[in-house]
This record gives C-alpha cells, sequence and structure tokens, in this order.
C-alpha cells in the first residue's frame, strides 16, 4: 500500500530576477517588476510530499516530524528571511526564478531522503502561481 504524506511549510524571502549576459534594458522587458534592482519578496508556502509503503511497525510512511527537522534544517534556515541573490550559496550563479528554487529544495532533500521514497515538492511563490518538481 503506497501513501502519500506531506509538509507544509512556509518561509518569505527577497530575490531579483535578472540574467547578467542581458541588457538592463532585455532585463525589465523580460522580468518586469521582477528585475527592480533593489528587490522584492514573496511569502512563500512550501509543500513537501513523500510517497511510500507504510511501516507495519509504526504505522507511517515516514515521521512527519522528522521531515519537519529536515525542511527546517535545509530549506527553511538557508531561505527564511534571506535575499535568494546575496544570502544563498545556490544562487550566486544561479538565477532565483521559482522554477529554479523548487529544483534546489528538491536537491537539498532529495539527498538526506532515502531513495524508497518518492519525492515531489510544490512551491507557491504567490496564491495563484506555483511550481512542482518532478513532474509526472
Amino acid at each position: 500500500m503506497r501513501v502519500a504524506v506531506y509538509r507544509v511549510e512556509h518561509f518569505n524571502a527577497a530575490h531579483r530576477l535578472h540574467n547578467p549576459e542581458w541588457s538592463d534594458e532585455k532585463n525589465r522587458t523580460v522580468f518586469g517588476k521582477c528585475n527592480n534592482p533593489n528587490y522584492h519578496g514573496h511569502n512563500y508556502n512550501l509543500e513537501v510530499g513523500l510517497f511510500g509503503e507504510i511501516d507495519p511497525d509504526t504505522g507511517y510512511v515516514y515521521d512527519l516530524k522528522v521531515l519537519s527537522d529536515l525542511i527546517e534544517d535545509k530549506v527553511l534556515n538557508r531561505f527564511d528571511h534571506k535575499n535568494l541573490n546575496l544570502d544563498v550559496a545556490e544562487f550566486a550563479n544561479l538565477n532565483p526564478t521559482a522554477e529554479n528554487i523548487v529544483v534546489v529544495i528538491y536537491n537539498l532533500l532529495r539527498s538526506e531522503i532515502d531513495e524508497k521514497y518518492d519525492l515531489k515538492i510544490k512551491l507557491y511563490e504567490t496564491e495563484r502561481n506555483y511550481v512542482e518538481y518532478p513532474i509526472g
């Protein structure tokens, strides 16, 4: 019996979408307000899903307290109340789009979670915009 379990977390972060290979004009055209040189922020909602078999001894797929602590250690402590462009090493040379952020979060967590669990990350940048990785 495969079951999905989810943990929802929240963090606040600032970023600027910018491609240094492009002119200022092209960056403004492509990224609009998100290219503000003084940055802008989001209240991100993060949904982490693990999929696996129910352990017959515990009745858990995965201990959600352990998952919560892992998310806090690997993601929230790194991203919350930070400027992603300036404070987070993973974005030193990577544009911190929602798409790139969700892949970074996936990689940070995937390396800590046993491969017997499938992992899916959903990141809400706004109430109406979210990204998901992996898909399929």
